[in-house]
């Protein structure tokens, strides 16, 4: 009975941190540029018996028989799959239109120091720069200065006509007269093992300390310069949207809860056999 109830006991905390996973995809669903999570499980320690007496020919149990102490949660799996686009008008909003690409964006830490971040979410804003007043730095939704091919923040000169973003990533910036008085390439990376990349919050996502794990950079990711900025597939007044799919996720959320009644259930029941048998001892 004990070990029924701690095979379940393992299981509910697994399916407790999957219904996590499904309720941040739901609460993300129209999040513009999130990329989905899924799980996957796998058996814990499993004990082997073989030793049948009562079944010599092995006709009933051929491998034996094989008992678990629960299931266990794989790595979450990030799903590039692509959302669906809906036009916008906004000037400052753009999607991209291929897998796997990523825009660069700043995040400055308390401590002083900075990294990189990548984001699929294109609703940019512009924000007055601190250095100049008469300058425009573009940022995130959440304030993230968007980064250029050299990994600067953008910044353009107010008092602009319009701003056009082209389908490769190049900001064009036209001044009153009708003249392009900027031209800026937005920083878009290409992440090689996206399975790598980490949640950091602010529909951001980020690496780990590559050099703990033996990977270079190069490995992982590829900002795309040069030649390779003909790859680049983005439009202009539009966002990606979510690659969450409500009634998936719904179904995987009431599949999931089932599986964890049935497994609470389990520990009732050994409960109650336990209570069963103490009362025969006594």
């Amino acid at each position: 009975m004990l070990r029924s109830m701690i095979t379940a006991a393992n299981t509910m905390n697994q399916l407790q941190q999957q219904l996590d996973v499904i309720s941040h995809n739901i609460t993300n669903s129209n999040t513009p540029g999130f990329k989905r999570r899924e799980t996957n499980f796998s058996e814990l320690l499993v004990q082997q018996f073989t030793n049948l007496p009562n079944d010599q020919a092995n006709r009933l149990t051929p491998a034996g028989v094989r008992r678990g102490v629960g299931a266990k949660l794989g790595e979450t799996n990030l799903v590039l799959k692509q959302g669906a686009l809906m036009q916008t008008g906004r000037p400052l909003d753009v999607a991209f239109a291929k897998e796997g690409q990523f825009f660069r964006v700043l995040i400055n830490h308390q401590d002083g120091t900075s990294t990189i971040g990548y984001t699929r979410d294109g609703a940019f804003y512009l924000s007055p720069s601190e250095a100049d007043p008469n300058e425009l730095m573009l940022v995130t939704s959440d304030g993230y200065p968007v980064l250029d091919r050299n990994n600067e923040p953008i910044l353009v000169r107010d008092g602009f006509q319009k701003m056009t973003i082209t389908n490769t990533g190049t900001i064009q910036v036209t001044d009153a007269n009708g003249n392009v008085s900027q031209t800026v390439e937005l920083g878009v990376t290409s992440i090689l093992r996206p399975q790598l990349l980490q949640s950091i919050g602010d529909n951001l996502l980020a690496f780990p300390d590559l050099a703990q794990l033996g990977v270079g950079e190069a490995d992982v990711a590829q900002d795309m310069i040069g030649n390779m900025r003909s790859q680049i597939h983005l439009q202009q007044g539009a966002l990606e949207q979510s690659n969450v799919d409500l009634g998936t996720e719904m179904t995987d959320l009431m599949l999931t809860q089932r599986s964890y009644q049935m497994n609470a259930k389990s520990i009732s029941i050994s409960d109650q056999m336990l209570g069963l048998i103490n009362g025969v001892r006594s």
